[in-house]
């Protein structure tokens, strides 16, 4: 199973190739994949899995398989990538959830496990959460992580200006939180 991090509902793996129907009976939604404006193809599906086990090879973590515990079903993805922003690389929370898990808290769970996990085990200096400006749902998961917006950037991809805001969280904040708590 190898599980990677645990929270009271559900648990975080690597994606294998075995999860290229789920993933793909998942992402061809276009209403799941809203912010990226299309629902993805089978070969957008397999280029994402693919990309994932890259990332796992480069950096040992990337977007990650959300099983739910009661089911042992996958029901989204969550982890942390390595992302560009500005002249820089960083780590990056990122979450998509078949949309019919939404509403449950399901993303907030799993991205607070990720949070954590940077900071503990990644030993990360900041993590940054990128969010189209329309996706509402995201903001609210990221704010509920104690980020805060520091910025705005527009990203190019599937032939359109998308306007996102970029949302962090210091270490030094993390640490402030742990000694309020």
């Amino acid at each position: 199973m190898n599980k990677i991090l645990e929270t009271e509902r559900l648990y975080l793996r690597r994606l294998h190739d075995d999860d290229s129907d789920r993933l793909y009976e998942m992402m061809r939604d276009p209403k799941t994949m809203y912010a990226y404006e299309h629902g993805f193809s089978k070969a957008e599906t397999k280029e994402w899995l693919k990309r994932q086990l890259d990332r796992y090879a480069a950096y040992g973590f990337g977007l990650w398989a959300v099983i739910l515990k009661e089911s042992g079903e996958l029901i989204g993805q969550c982890g942390i990538t390595m992302q560009d922003y500005r002249e820089h690389q960083v780590m990056e929370i990122g979450y998509v959830f078949d949309r019919h898990f939404w509403q449950n808290g399901y993303a907030g769970e799993a991205a607070y496990a990720c949070r954590e996990y940077g900071f503990e085990v990644l030993q990360a200096d900041a993590l940054y959460s990128m969010i189209r400006d329309n996706n509402l749902a995201s903001i609210c998961v990221a704010k509920h992580n104690q980020m805060r917006c520091v910025d705005t950037i527009c990203k190019y991809y599937y032939h359109m200006n998308m306007p996102h805001y970029v949302y962090r969280i210091t270490k030094q904040e993390w640490l402030s939180l742990k000694e309020k708590a």
